[in-house]
C-alpha cells in the first residue's frame, strides 16, 4: 500500500471548551455550505426576477430556515429508516436526536426538503413549490459538494477496494474497516456536484422561465450519476446484503422518474411563467 496516497486527517477540527463538545470538519463544511447557499439564493432571486436586495434577502432567509430544518430531520430519519435497524432506535429513541454522532442520508434529506417546501408554500402562498425547487437547485449542488468533502475528511461513505493508481488508503475509516486502497468515491461525487453547480449556475437564466425544467434536469443528472457511482461505493445499509443494487441506487430511481415528469410538465407549460410574484 506504499504506492497509494494515505489519508488520515483527524476529523475533529476542535473541541468547544468547558462543555468538551468536539466539532467535526464535516459539521463545519455542512454549515459553510448552507451559509454560502443562502447568499447564493439571494443572488439568484435578484438575478432572475429583479427583486430588490431587501426583499430577496427576506424571502431567502425564511426559505433557508425551512430547508435547513427539513434537511436535517429528513436526512436523519432517512438514515434510520433506510440504513439502520429501526428496532434499535425504538428501544433507545433519544439516539434519534444524536445527529452529532453521524448518520444523515441524502435521499432522506431531499424528501425532508420537499415536505418543508410544502409547509413553506402554505405559509406564504405566493411562490409555487416548483418555482422554489428551481431556485434551490444551484445552492443544493454547492452544499452537496461541501458535504461530500466532509465525508472524505471523516473517512466515511467509502469507495470499494481497487488497484487504480489514484486509490486512497484511509487510515482510520469511520466504519472500523481495515485500511485498504479504495476509490475516492467522495471526491468523485464532490467533483461531479461542483461541475454541475457551475453548469446549472450558468444555465440558470435560460432555464428558469420554464417551471420545473431546471429541477427536472437536476434530478435526472444528479441521481443518474448517483445510480452509477454507487457501483464504486461500499453498501452502507444494514438492511441489504448481496443485492445487485445498493440502497442508494434503489432510492435514486424514483428521483430520476420525478425528473422526467418535471421535464415533461415544463415542456408542456412552455416559457410563459417568468413573472415571479413579489414576497410580502
Amino acid at each position: 500500500m506504499d504506492n497509494y496516497f494515505f489519508w488520515d486527517v483527524d476529523p475533529i477540527a476542535f473541541t468547544i471548551p468547558f462543555i468538551n463538545r468536539p466539532i467535526a470538519w464535516y459539521g463545519i463544511l455542512f454549515a459553510i455550505g448552507f451559509f454560502l447557499g443562502f447568499y447564493l439564493l439571494v443572488s439568484l432571486v435578484k438575478r432572475a426576477y429583479g427583486w430588490e436586495k431587501k426583499e430577496a434577502f427576506r424571502f431567502s432567509e425564511k426559505l433557508t430556515v425551512y430547508v435547513i430544518i427539513g434537511t436535517v430531520i429528513g436526512a436523519r430519519l432517512g438514515h434510520i429508516l433506510f440504513y439502520e435497524n429501526l428496532r434499535d432506535y425504538l428501544l433507545h429513541p433519544l439516539d434519534i436526536l444524536k445527529t452529532w454522532e453521524g448518520g444523515l442520508a441524502s435521499h432522506g434529506g431531499v424528501i425532508g426538503i420537499f415536505v418543508a417546501l410544502i409547509i413553506f408554500y402554505f405559509r406564504q402562498r405566493k411562490v409555487s413549490i416548483l418555482q422554489t425547487v428551481d431556485l434551490l437547485v444551484v445552492p443544493a449542488l454547492l452544499v452537496g459538494t461541501l458535504i461530500r468533502l466532509g465525508n472524505f475528511v471523516n473517512q466515511e461513505v467509502l469507495g470499494t477496494v481497487t488497484t487504480v493508481p489514484w486509490a486512497i488508503v484511509f487510515g482510520h475509516p469511520i466504519d472500523g474497516t481495515f485500511p485498504a486502497p479504495r476509490h475516492p468515491a467522495q471526491l468523485y461525487e464532490a467533483l461531479f456536484y461542483f461541475v454541475s453547480f457551475v453548469t446549472f449556475w450558468k444555465l440558470f437564466p435560460r432555464l428558469v422561465p420554464y417551471r420545473g425544467r431546471l429541477a427536472g434536469l437536476f434530478f435526472i443528472t444528479t441521481f443518474a450519476f448517483r445510480l452509477g457511482i454507487e457501483f464504486l461505493k461500499e453498501e452502507q445499509s444494514h438492511l441489504l446484503g448481496g443485492d445487485f443494487l445498493t440502497m442508494g441506487q434503489w432510492l435514486s430511481i424514483p428521483f430520476i422518474f420525478l425528473g422526467i415528469i418535471l421535464l415533461l410538465l415544463a415542456q408542456r407549460g412552455g416559457a410563459g411563467q417568468k413573472a415571479f410574484p413579489r414576497s410580502r
